[in-house]
């Protein structure tokens, strides 16, 4: 949990026993403030306080909080508010959300606690009629003043090890990766595989690798590691790639070697009553990204790299940068566009606060950022899913605006499943899944299907098929016999 001073405790503690809060209750006061700011921190909350009253009691609800600790949770803010209405030096970045102007009374006409509730020392709170979530007339709900450590780098290949023939061997295979157009993660899982081997070999000069060698490790994954079928032919892949890209030889003949082969896979489907529950126990900004995953059949990068100008309420479609840089369009869901226009205001307020600080744009690829230069400062680049903080990067030290990292959502997502007691393995590609099974159940042509799925090949779309259970109303019989 976030860390917060002794002193703003203290403050905040003899401001709510001025205020008539009974002794007794002071202490679950300051346990409400704690979990509100650590909130705050965890989650990308709106600058208008009334909406971040009732985003926090939404976030109690949801873990089986009564409704009386939710409105002696609101009163406890709500006097946290009346009591900070400068910003405090000692207070945390993140929940301050740069509270700059004056904080009035409770309940009172004008500014941004005319959208607060009434509340009274007893915990009696009237009902929250908040603004919107996307309107801002004074804050950021994003940091622009502080920064995390890149997670947007190319980590495997650039870490030097005791041999710098095989430093040199990955750093001409990361060139022909980067000739190529290849995926940041293909360059990274490539890295990683050629990184074990060199382990395994013990550090073995690439001028002397062989064809066995590679075998007898292929060998050790599936015999001693038992990995499974799929991690094996990666490994195989990244390898094969290896050996004729960056040791620039023939990968030679392998036999014997216990390949795996992959078996079919029935991909996990949800319920739209399933997915409605997961969605339920989901916050912002999860939520959206969830029902973008679903309502538009994304895999989780093509989600989570949707950028401002991808997204056109004119013809109703949005346009997806898929695998292999074969870009497609699909149709923006109708019961999501009030969501995106509002999300889309979010991005554009978040953009002009990161110009005023000064920040250095959003990660683009390297030749557009050659070609454009100020493209990444340009709002039709803007994520529209960004990251809460800003990013350094190790290479120049610049503060730029990553999209919102996986890991994120992943994080949250598994705690939505078991919160919605959904008795599947849930992952962030089981809403793709799902939208293709529903089409295909709704009678779609498995050929639209394929489109809107960017897949190359019908067989690989087909593997939906086994997912829809047959409805048959009568025996089959020939055509002929039809009346």
């Amino acid at each position: 949990m976030l860390t917060i001073p002794n002193s703003l405790i203290d403050q905040f503690a003899s401001h709510i026993n001025s205020r008539g809060v009974p002794a007794g209750r002071i202490a679950e006061y300051k346990k409400w403030l704690r979990y509100f700011l650590d909130f705050c921190d965890k989650y990308p909350v709106p600058s208008n306080k009334g909406e971040r009253i009732r985003l926090f009691c939404e976030k109690l609800k949801q873990k089986n909080q009564s409704e009386a600790l939710q409105q002696r949770a609101a009163h406890a803010v709500l006097l946290y508010f009346e009591m900070i209405p400068q910003p405090d030096k000692d207070m945390p970045v993140s929940s301050l959300s740069d509270e700059r102007a004056t904080a009035k009374q409770p309940g009172t006409a004008g500014g941004d606690n005319a959208a607060l509730p009434v509340a009274s020392p007893s915990g009696a709170v009237a009902p929250l009629h908040p603004q919107p979530y996307y309107v801002s007339e004074e804050t950021p709900r994003y940091s622009t003043g502080q920064s995390r450590r890149s997670q947007y780098n190319e980590a495997g290949y650039q870490e030097t090890s005791k041999s710098p023939e095989w430093d040199a061997a990955l750093e001409t295979m990361a060139a022909e990766i980067k000739v190529r157009h290849y995926s940041r993660k293909t360059l990274q899982t490539y890295a990683k595989w050629t990184r074990n081997f060199q382990y395994y070999l013990k550090n073995k000069p690439p001028a002397e690798l062989g064809t066995e060698d590679v075998k007898d490790y292929l060998t050790f994954l599936a015999v001693k590691c038992k990995v499974a079928a799929s991690t094996q032919n990666q490994a195989f892949n990244s390898l094969l790639f290896f050996y004729r890209n960056g040791l620039k030889r023939e990968f030679g003949e392998l036999r014997n070697v216990p390949r795996a082969k992959k078996s079919l896979y029935i991909p996990t489907v949800l319920s739209r009553e399933e997915i409605d529950a997961i969605v339920g126990q989901l916050s912002y900004p999860f939520n959206l990204t969830v029902k973008l995953l679903f309502g538009c059949g994304l895999r989780l990068f093509e989600c989570l790299q949707i950028r401002v100008g991808d997204v056109n309420f004119a013809t109703g479609k949005l346009l997806v940068h898929g695998k292999g840089k074969k870009d497609r369009t699909v149709p923006l869901p109708e019961s999501l566009l009030q969501e995106l226009k509002a999300q889309m205001q979010v991005v554009a307020e978040l953009h002009e606060q990161d110009l005023a600080a000064g920040y250095d744009g959003v990660f683009l690829d390297d030749s557009l950022m050659k070609k454009y230069p100020d493209a990444p400062r340009e709002y039709m680049y803007q994520w529209l899913l960004p990251q809460k903080y800003l990013t350094v990067t190790a290479e120049d030290g610049k503060r730029r605006r990553s999209h919102l990292h996986e890991s994120d959502l992943q994080e949250a997502l598994k705690y939505a499943v078991r919160k919605a007691k959904i008795p599947k393995r849930v992952k962030s590609h089981t809403f793709r899944h799902s939208f293709a099974t529903h089409l295909l159940q709704a009678g779609y042509d498995i050929r639209t299907i394929q489109t809107l799925l960017g897949h190359s090949s019908l067989k690989t779309t087909m593997i939906y098929t086994h997912c829809v259970p047959v409805r048959t109303i009568m025996e089959p019989k020939s055509p002929l016999d039809f009346d």
